[in-house]
């Protein structure tokens, strides 16, 4: 990256937790299409458990659904403790500790065919039994599902199923608050990247952490094939098409154009 297009470094005063993560407030959903489909985006969102701690409830304000979250994603000037030498920002110069111990990681699949979703609004444990016969991991064409062996890769090179590993997320930032743009803007690359302004309020970035609802294989969804009491799918009904062409975002791609 040429020097000039390198972020500046953020008006810190002191080490502090804003080295190891940032707290955020997240457009998760908007209520247009009605509750059903804010459940779905509200369960995909929430489900990408890996770098992203989710603090509070979702709450509505004026037809959008939002939520308190932090973002284990490292400052890019931390320089992180070795035995012997403290935390070191090596923008401003300051030395100490950047933060405690990271939350545990919070489960969405909880066994029993016992589930972490969001249902009515709210996260929710249910249980989602599976429908029988199970359908395939995903969508099937001639009766093979390519991205079991896709060779896709995430920003950080590794390899299998991108699309459920990172995801596109919106964070809540006037242009005003220069000070949260720049401590986001230096966030960790590619932990945390394509960092563009969405509107006067929010910004929009590309954030890899995967999702809670991976099975142990990497690769097929814990939620694919199960119901909702109602009825629904309990799978996010984004994951369950094929991207168009021009969606395709990761190198590897089986379905993108050749």
């Amino acid at each position: 990256m040429p020097p000039s297009s390198r972020p500046e470094p953020p008006p810190c005063h002191a080490m502090g937790a804003h080295c190891r993560g940032l707290r955020v407030i997240l457009r998760v959903s908007t209520l247009e299409d009605g509750p059903g489909s804010a459940d779905h985006e509200s369960t995909w969102l929430m489900g990408h458990t890996e770098r992203i701690t989710f603090l509070s409830d979702l709450w509505e304000d004026d037809g959008d659904l939002y939520v308190a979250a932090e973002l284990q994603v490292p400052c890019r000037f931390l320089s992180e403790a070795m035995e012997g030498r403290p935390a070191r920002c090596e923008a401003h110069g300051f030395t100490g500790r950047s933060a405690g111990p990271r939350p545990e990681r919070a489960p969405r699949q909880l066994g029993s065919d016992r589930f972490r979703i969001v249902d009515g609004g709210h996260l929710v444990s249910r249980a989602l039994p599976p429908m029988s016969p199970p359908p395939r991991s995903l969508p099937i064409r001639e009766n093979l599902n390519p991205c079991a062996t896709a060779a896709c890769r995430t920003a950080d090179n590794r390899r299998g199923a991108a699309c459920c590993r990172d995801l596109q997320i919106e964070i809540m930032c006037t242009s005003r608050e220069r000070r949260l743009e720049a401590l986001v803007r230096a966030r960790r690359s590619p932990l945390l990247c394509k960092i563009s302004r969405e509107s006067p309020f929010s910004l929009s970035a590309e954030m890899i952490s995967a999702c809670g609802f991976l099975l142990e294989d990497g690769i097929s969804c814990g939620l694919h094939g199960r119901t909702r009491s109602d009825g629904r799918p309990a799978k996010p009904d984004l994951c369950s098409q094929w991207p168009a062409g021009g969606e395709i975002t990761h190198p590897g791609c089986v379905l993108a154009v050749k």
